[in-house]
């Protein structure tokens, strides 16, 4: 198991390392810390010196590239949902504004929670994860979901009604 004194010995090197692959000195804080934590929990580090360096690099490496994967995956999860809620939600039209928020509004709970964490309060995945005591991915599914649910249940009030008509009259003619 590596010693804490062993990762004292490497604490300099591992931040000048975190720092020149990490996107601010913040970013950087935080690679040494998660490398720090891992190698205190895991099973079987390397416990010469020697060995350790270039683990614990190879550590912040990876962890490094996890995290970059993550915010790339974040971003463009945000750009494609984005744009679809661009044209329902930020219309100078007071009456679409009124429709949003009706809408909302019929949303289930869970759906207007993490819509209102995320969208309307601007709280990061992680931070609504953390409100709402779930993981990352659990809130990044479910604001999927639930800005799919209220566009189109704001498409459907948009609908107009002689098309609802036609498609029953349809159903009446086919026997449904």
């Amino acid at each position: 198991m590596a010693s804490l004194t062993q990762i004292e010995i490497l604490l300099p090197e591992l931040r000048a390392y975190a720092r020149s692959i990490a996107e601010t000195p913040d970013q950087a804080d935080d690679l040494v810390q998660d490398a720090i934590e891992r190698s205190l929990r895991a099973e079987n580090p390397p416990s010469q010196l020697d060995a350790l360096r270039p683990w614990m690099f190879r550590v912040l490496r990876n962890l490094n590239f996890d995290e970059l994967r993550k915010k790339r995956v974040r971003l463009e999860y945000s750009r494609s949902h984005t744009r679809l809620l661009v044209d329902l939600a930020q219309s100078s039209d007071p009456a679409n504004d009124i429709l949003v928020r009706l809408t909302f509004d019929q949303l289930a709970a869970p759906q207007r929670e993490v819509l209102f964490l995320v969208d309307v309060m601007g709280m990061k995945y992680a931070e609504a994860a953390e409100v709402m005591n779930v993981p990352t991915g659990t809130v990044m599914s479910r604001i999927s979901r639930a800005r799919r649910a209220l566009i189109e249940a704001m498409r459907a009030d948009q609908a107009p009604q002689g098309a609802d008509e036609g498609q029953n009259n349809r159903r009446k003619d086919k026997g449904v």
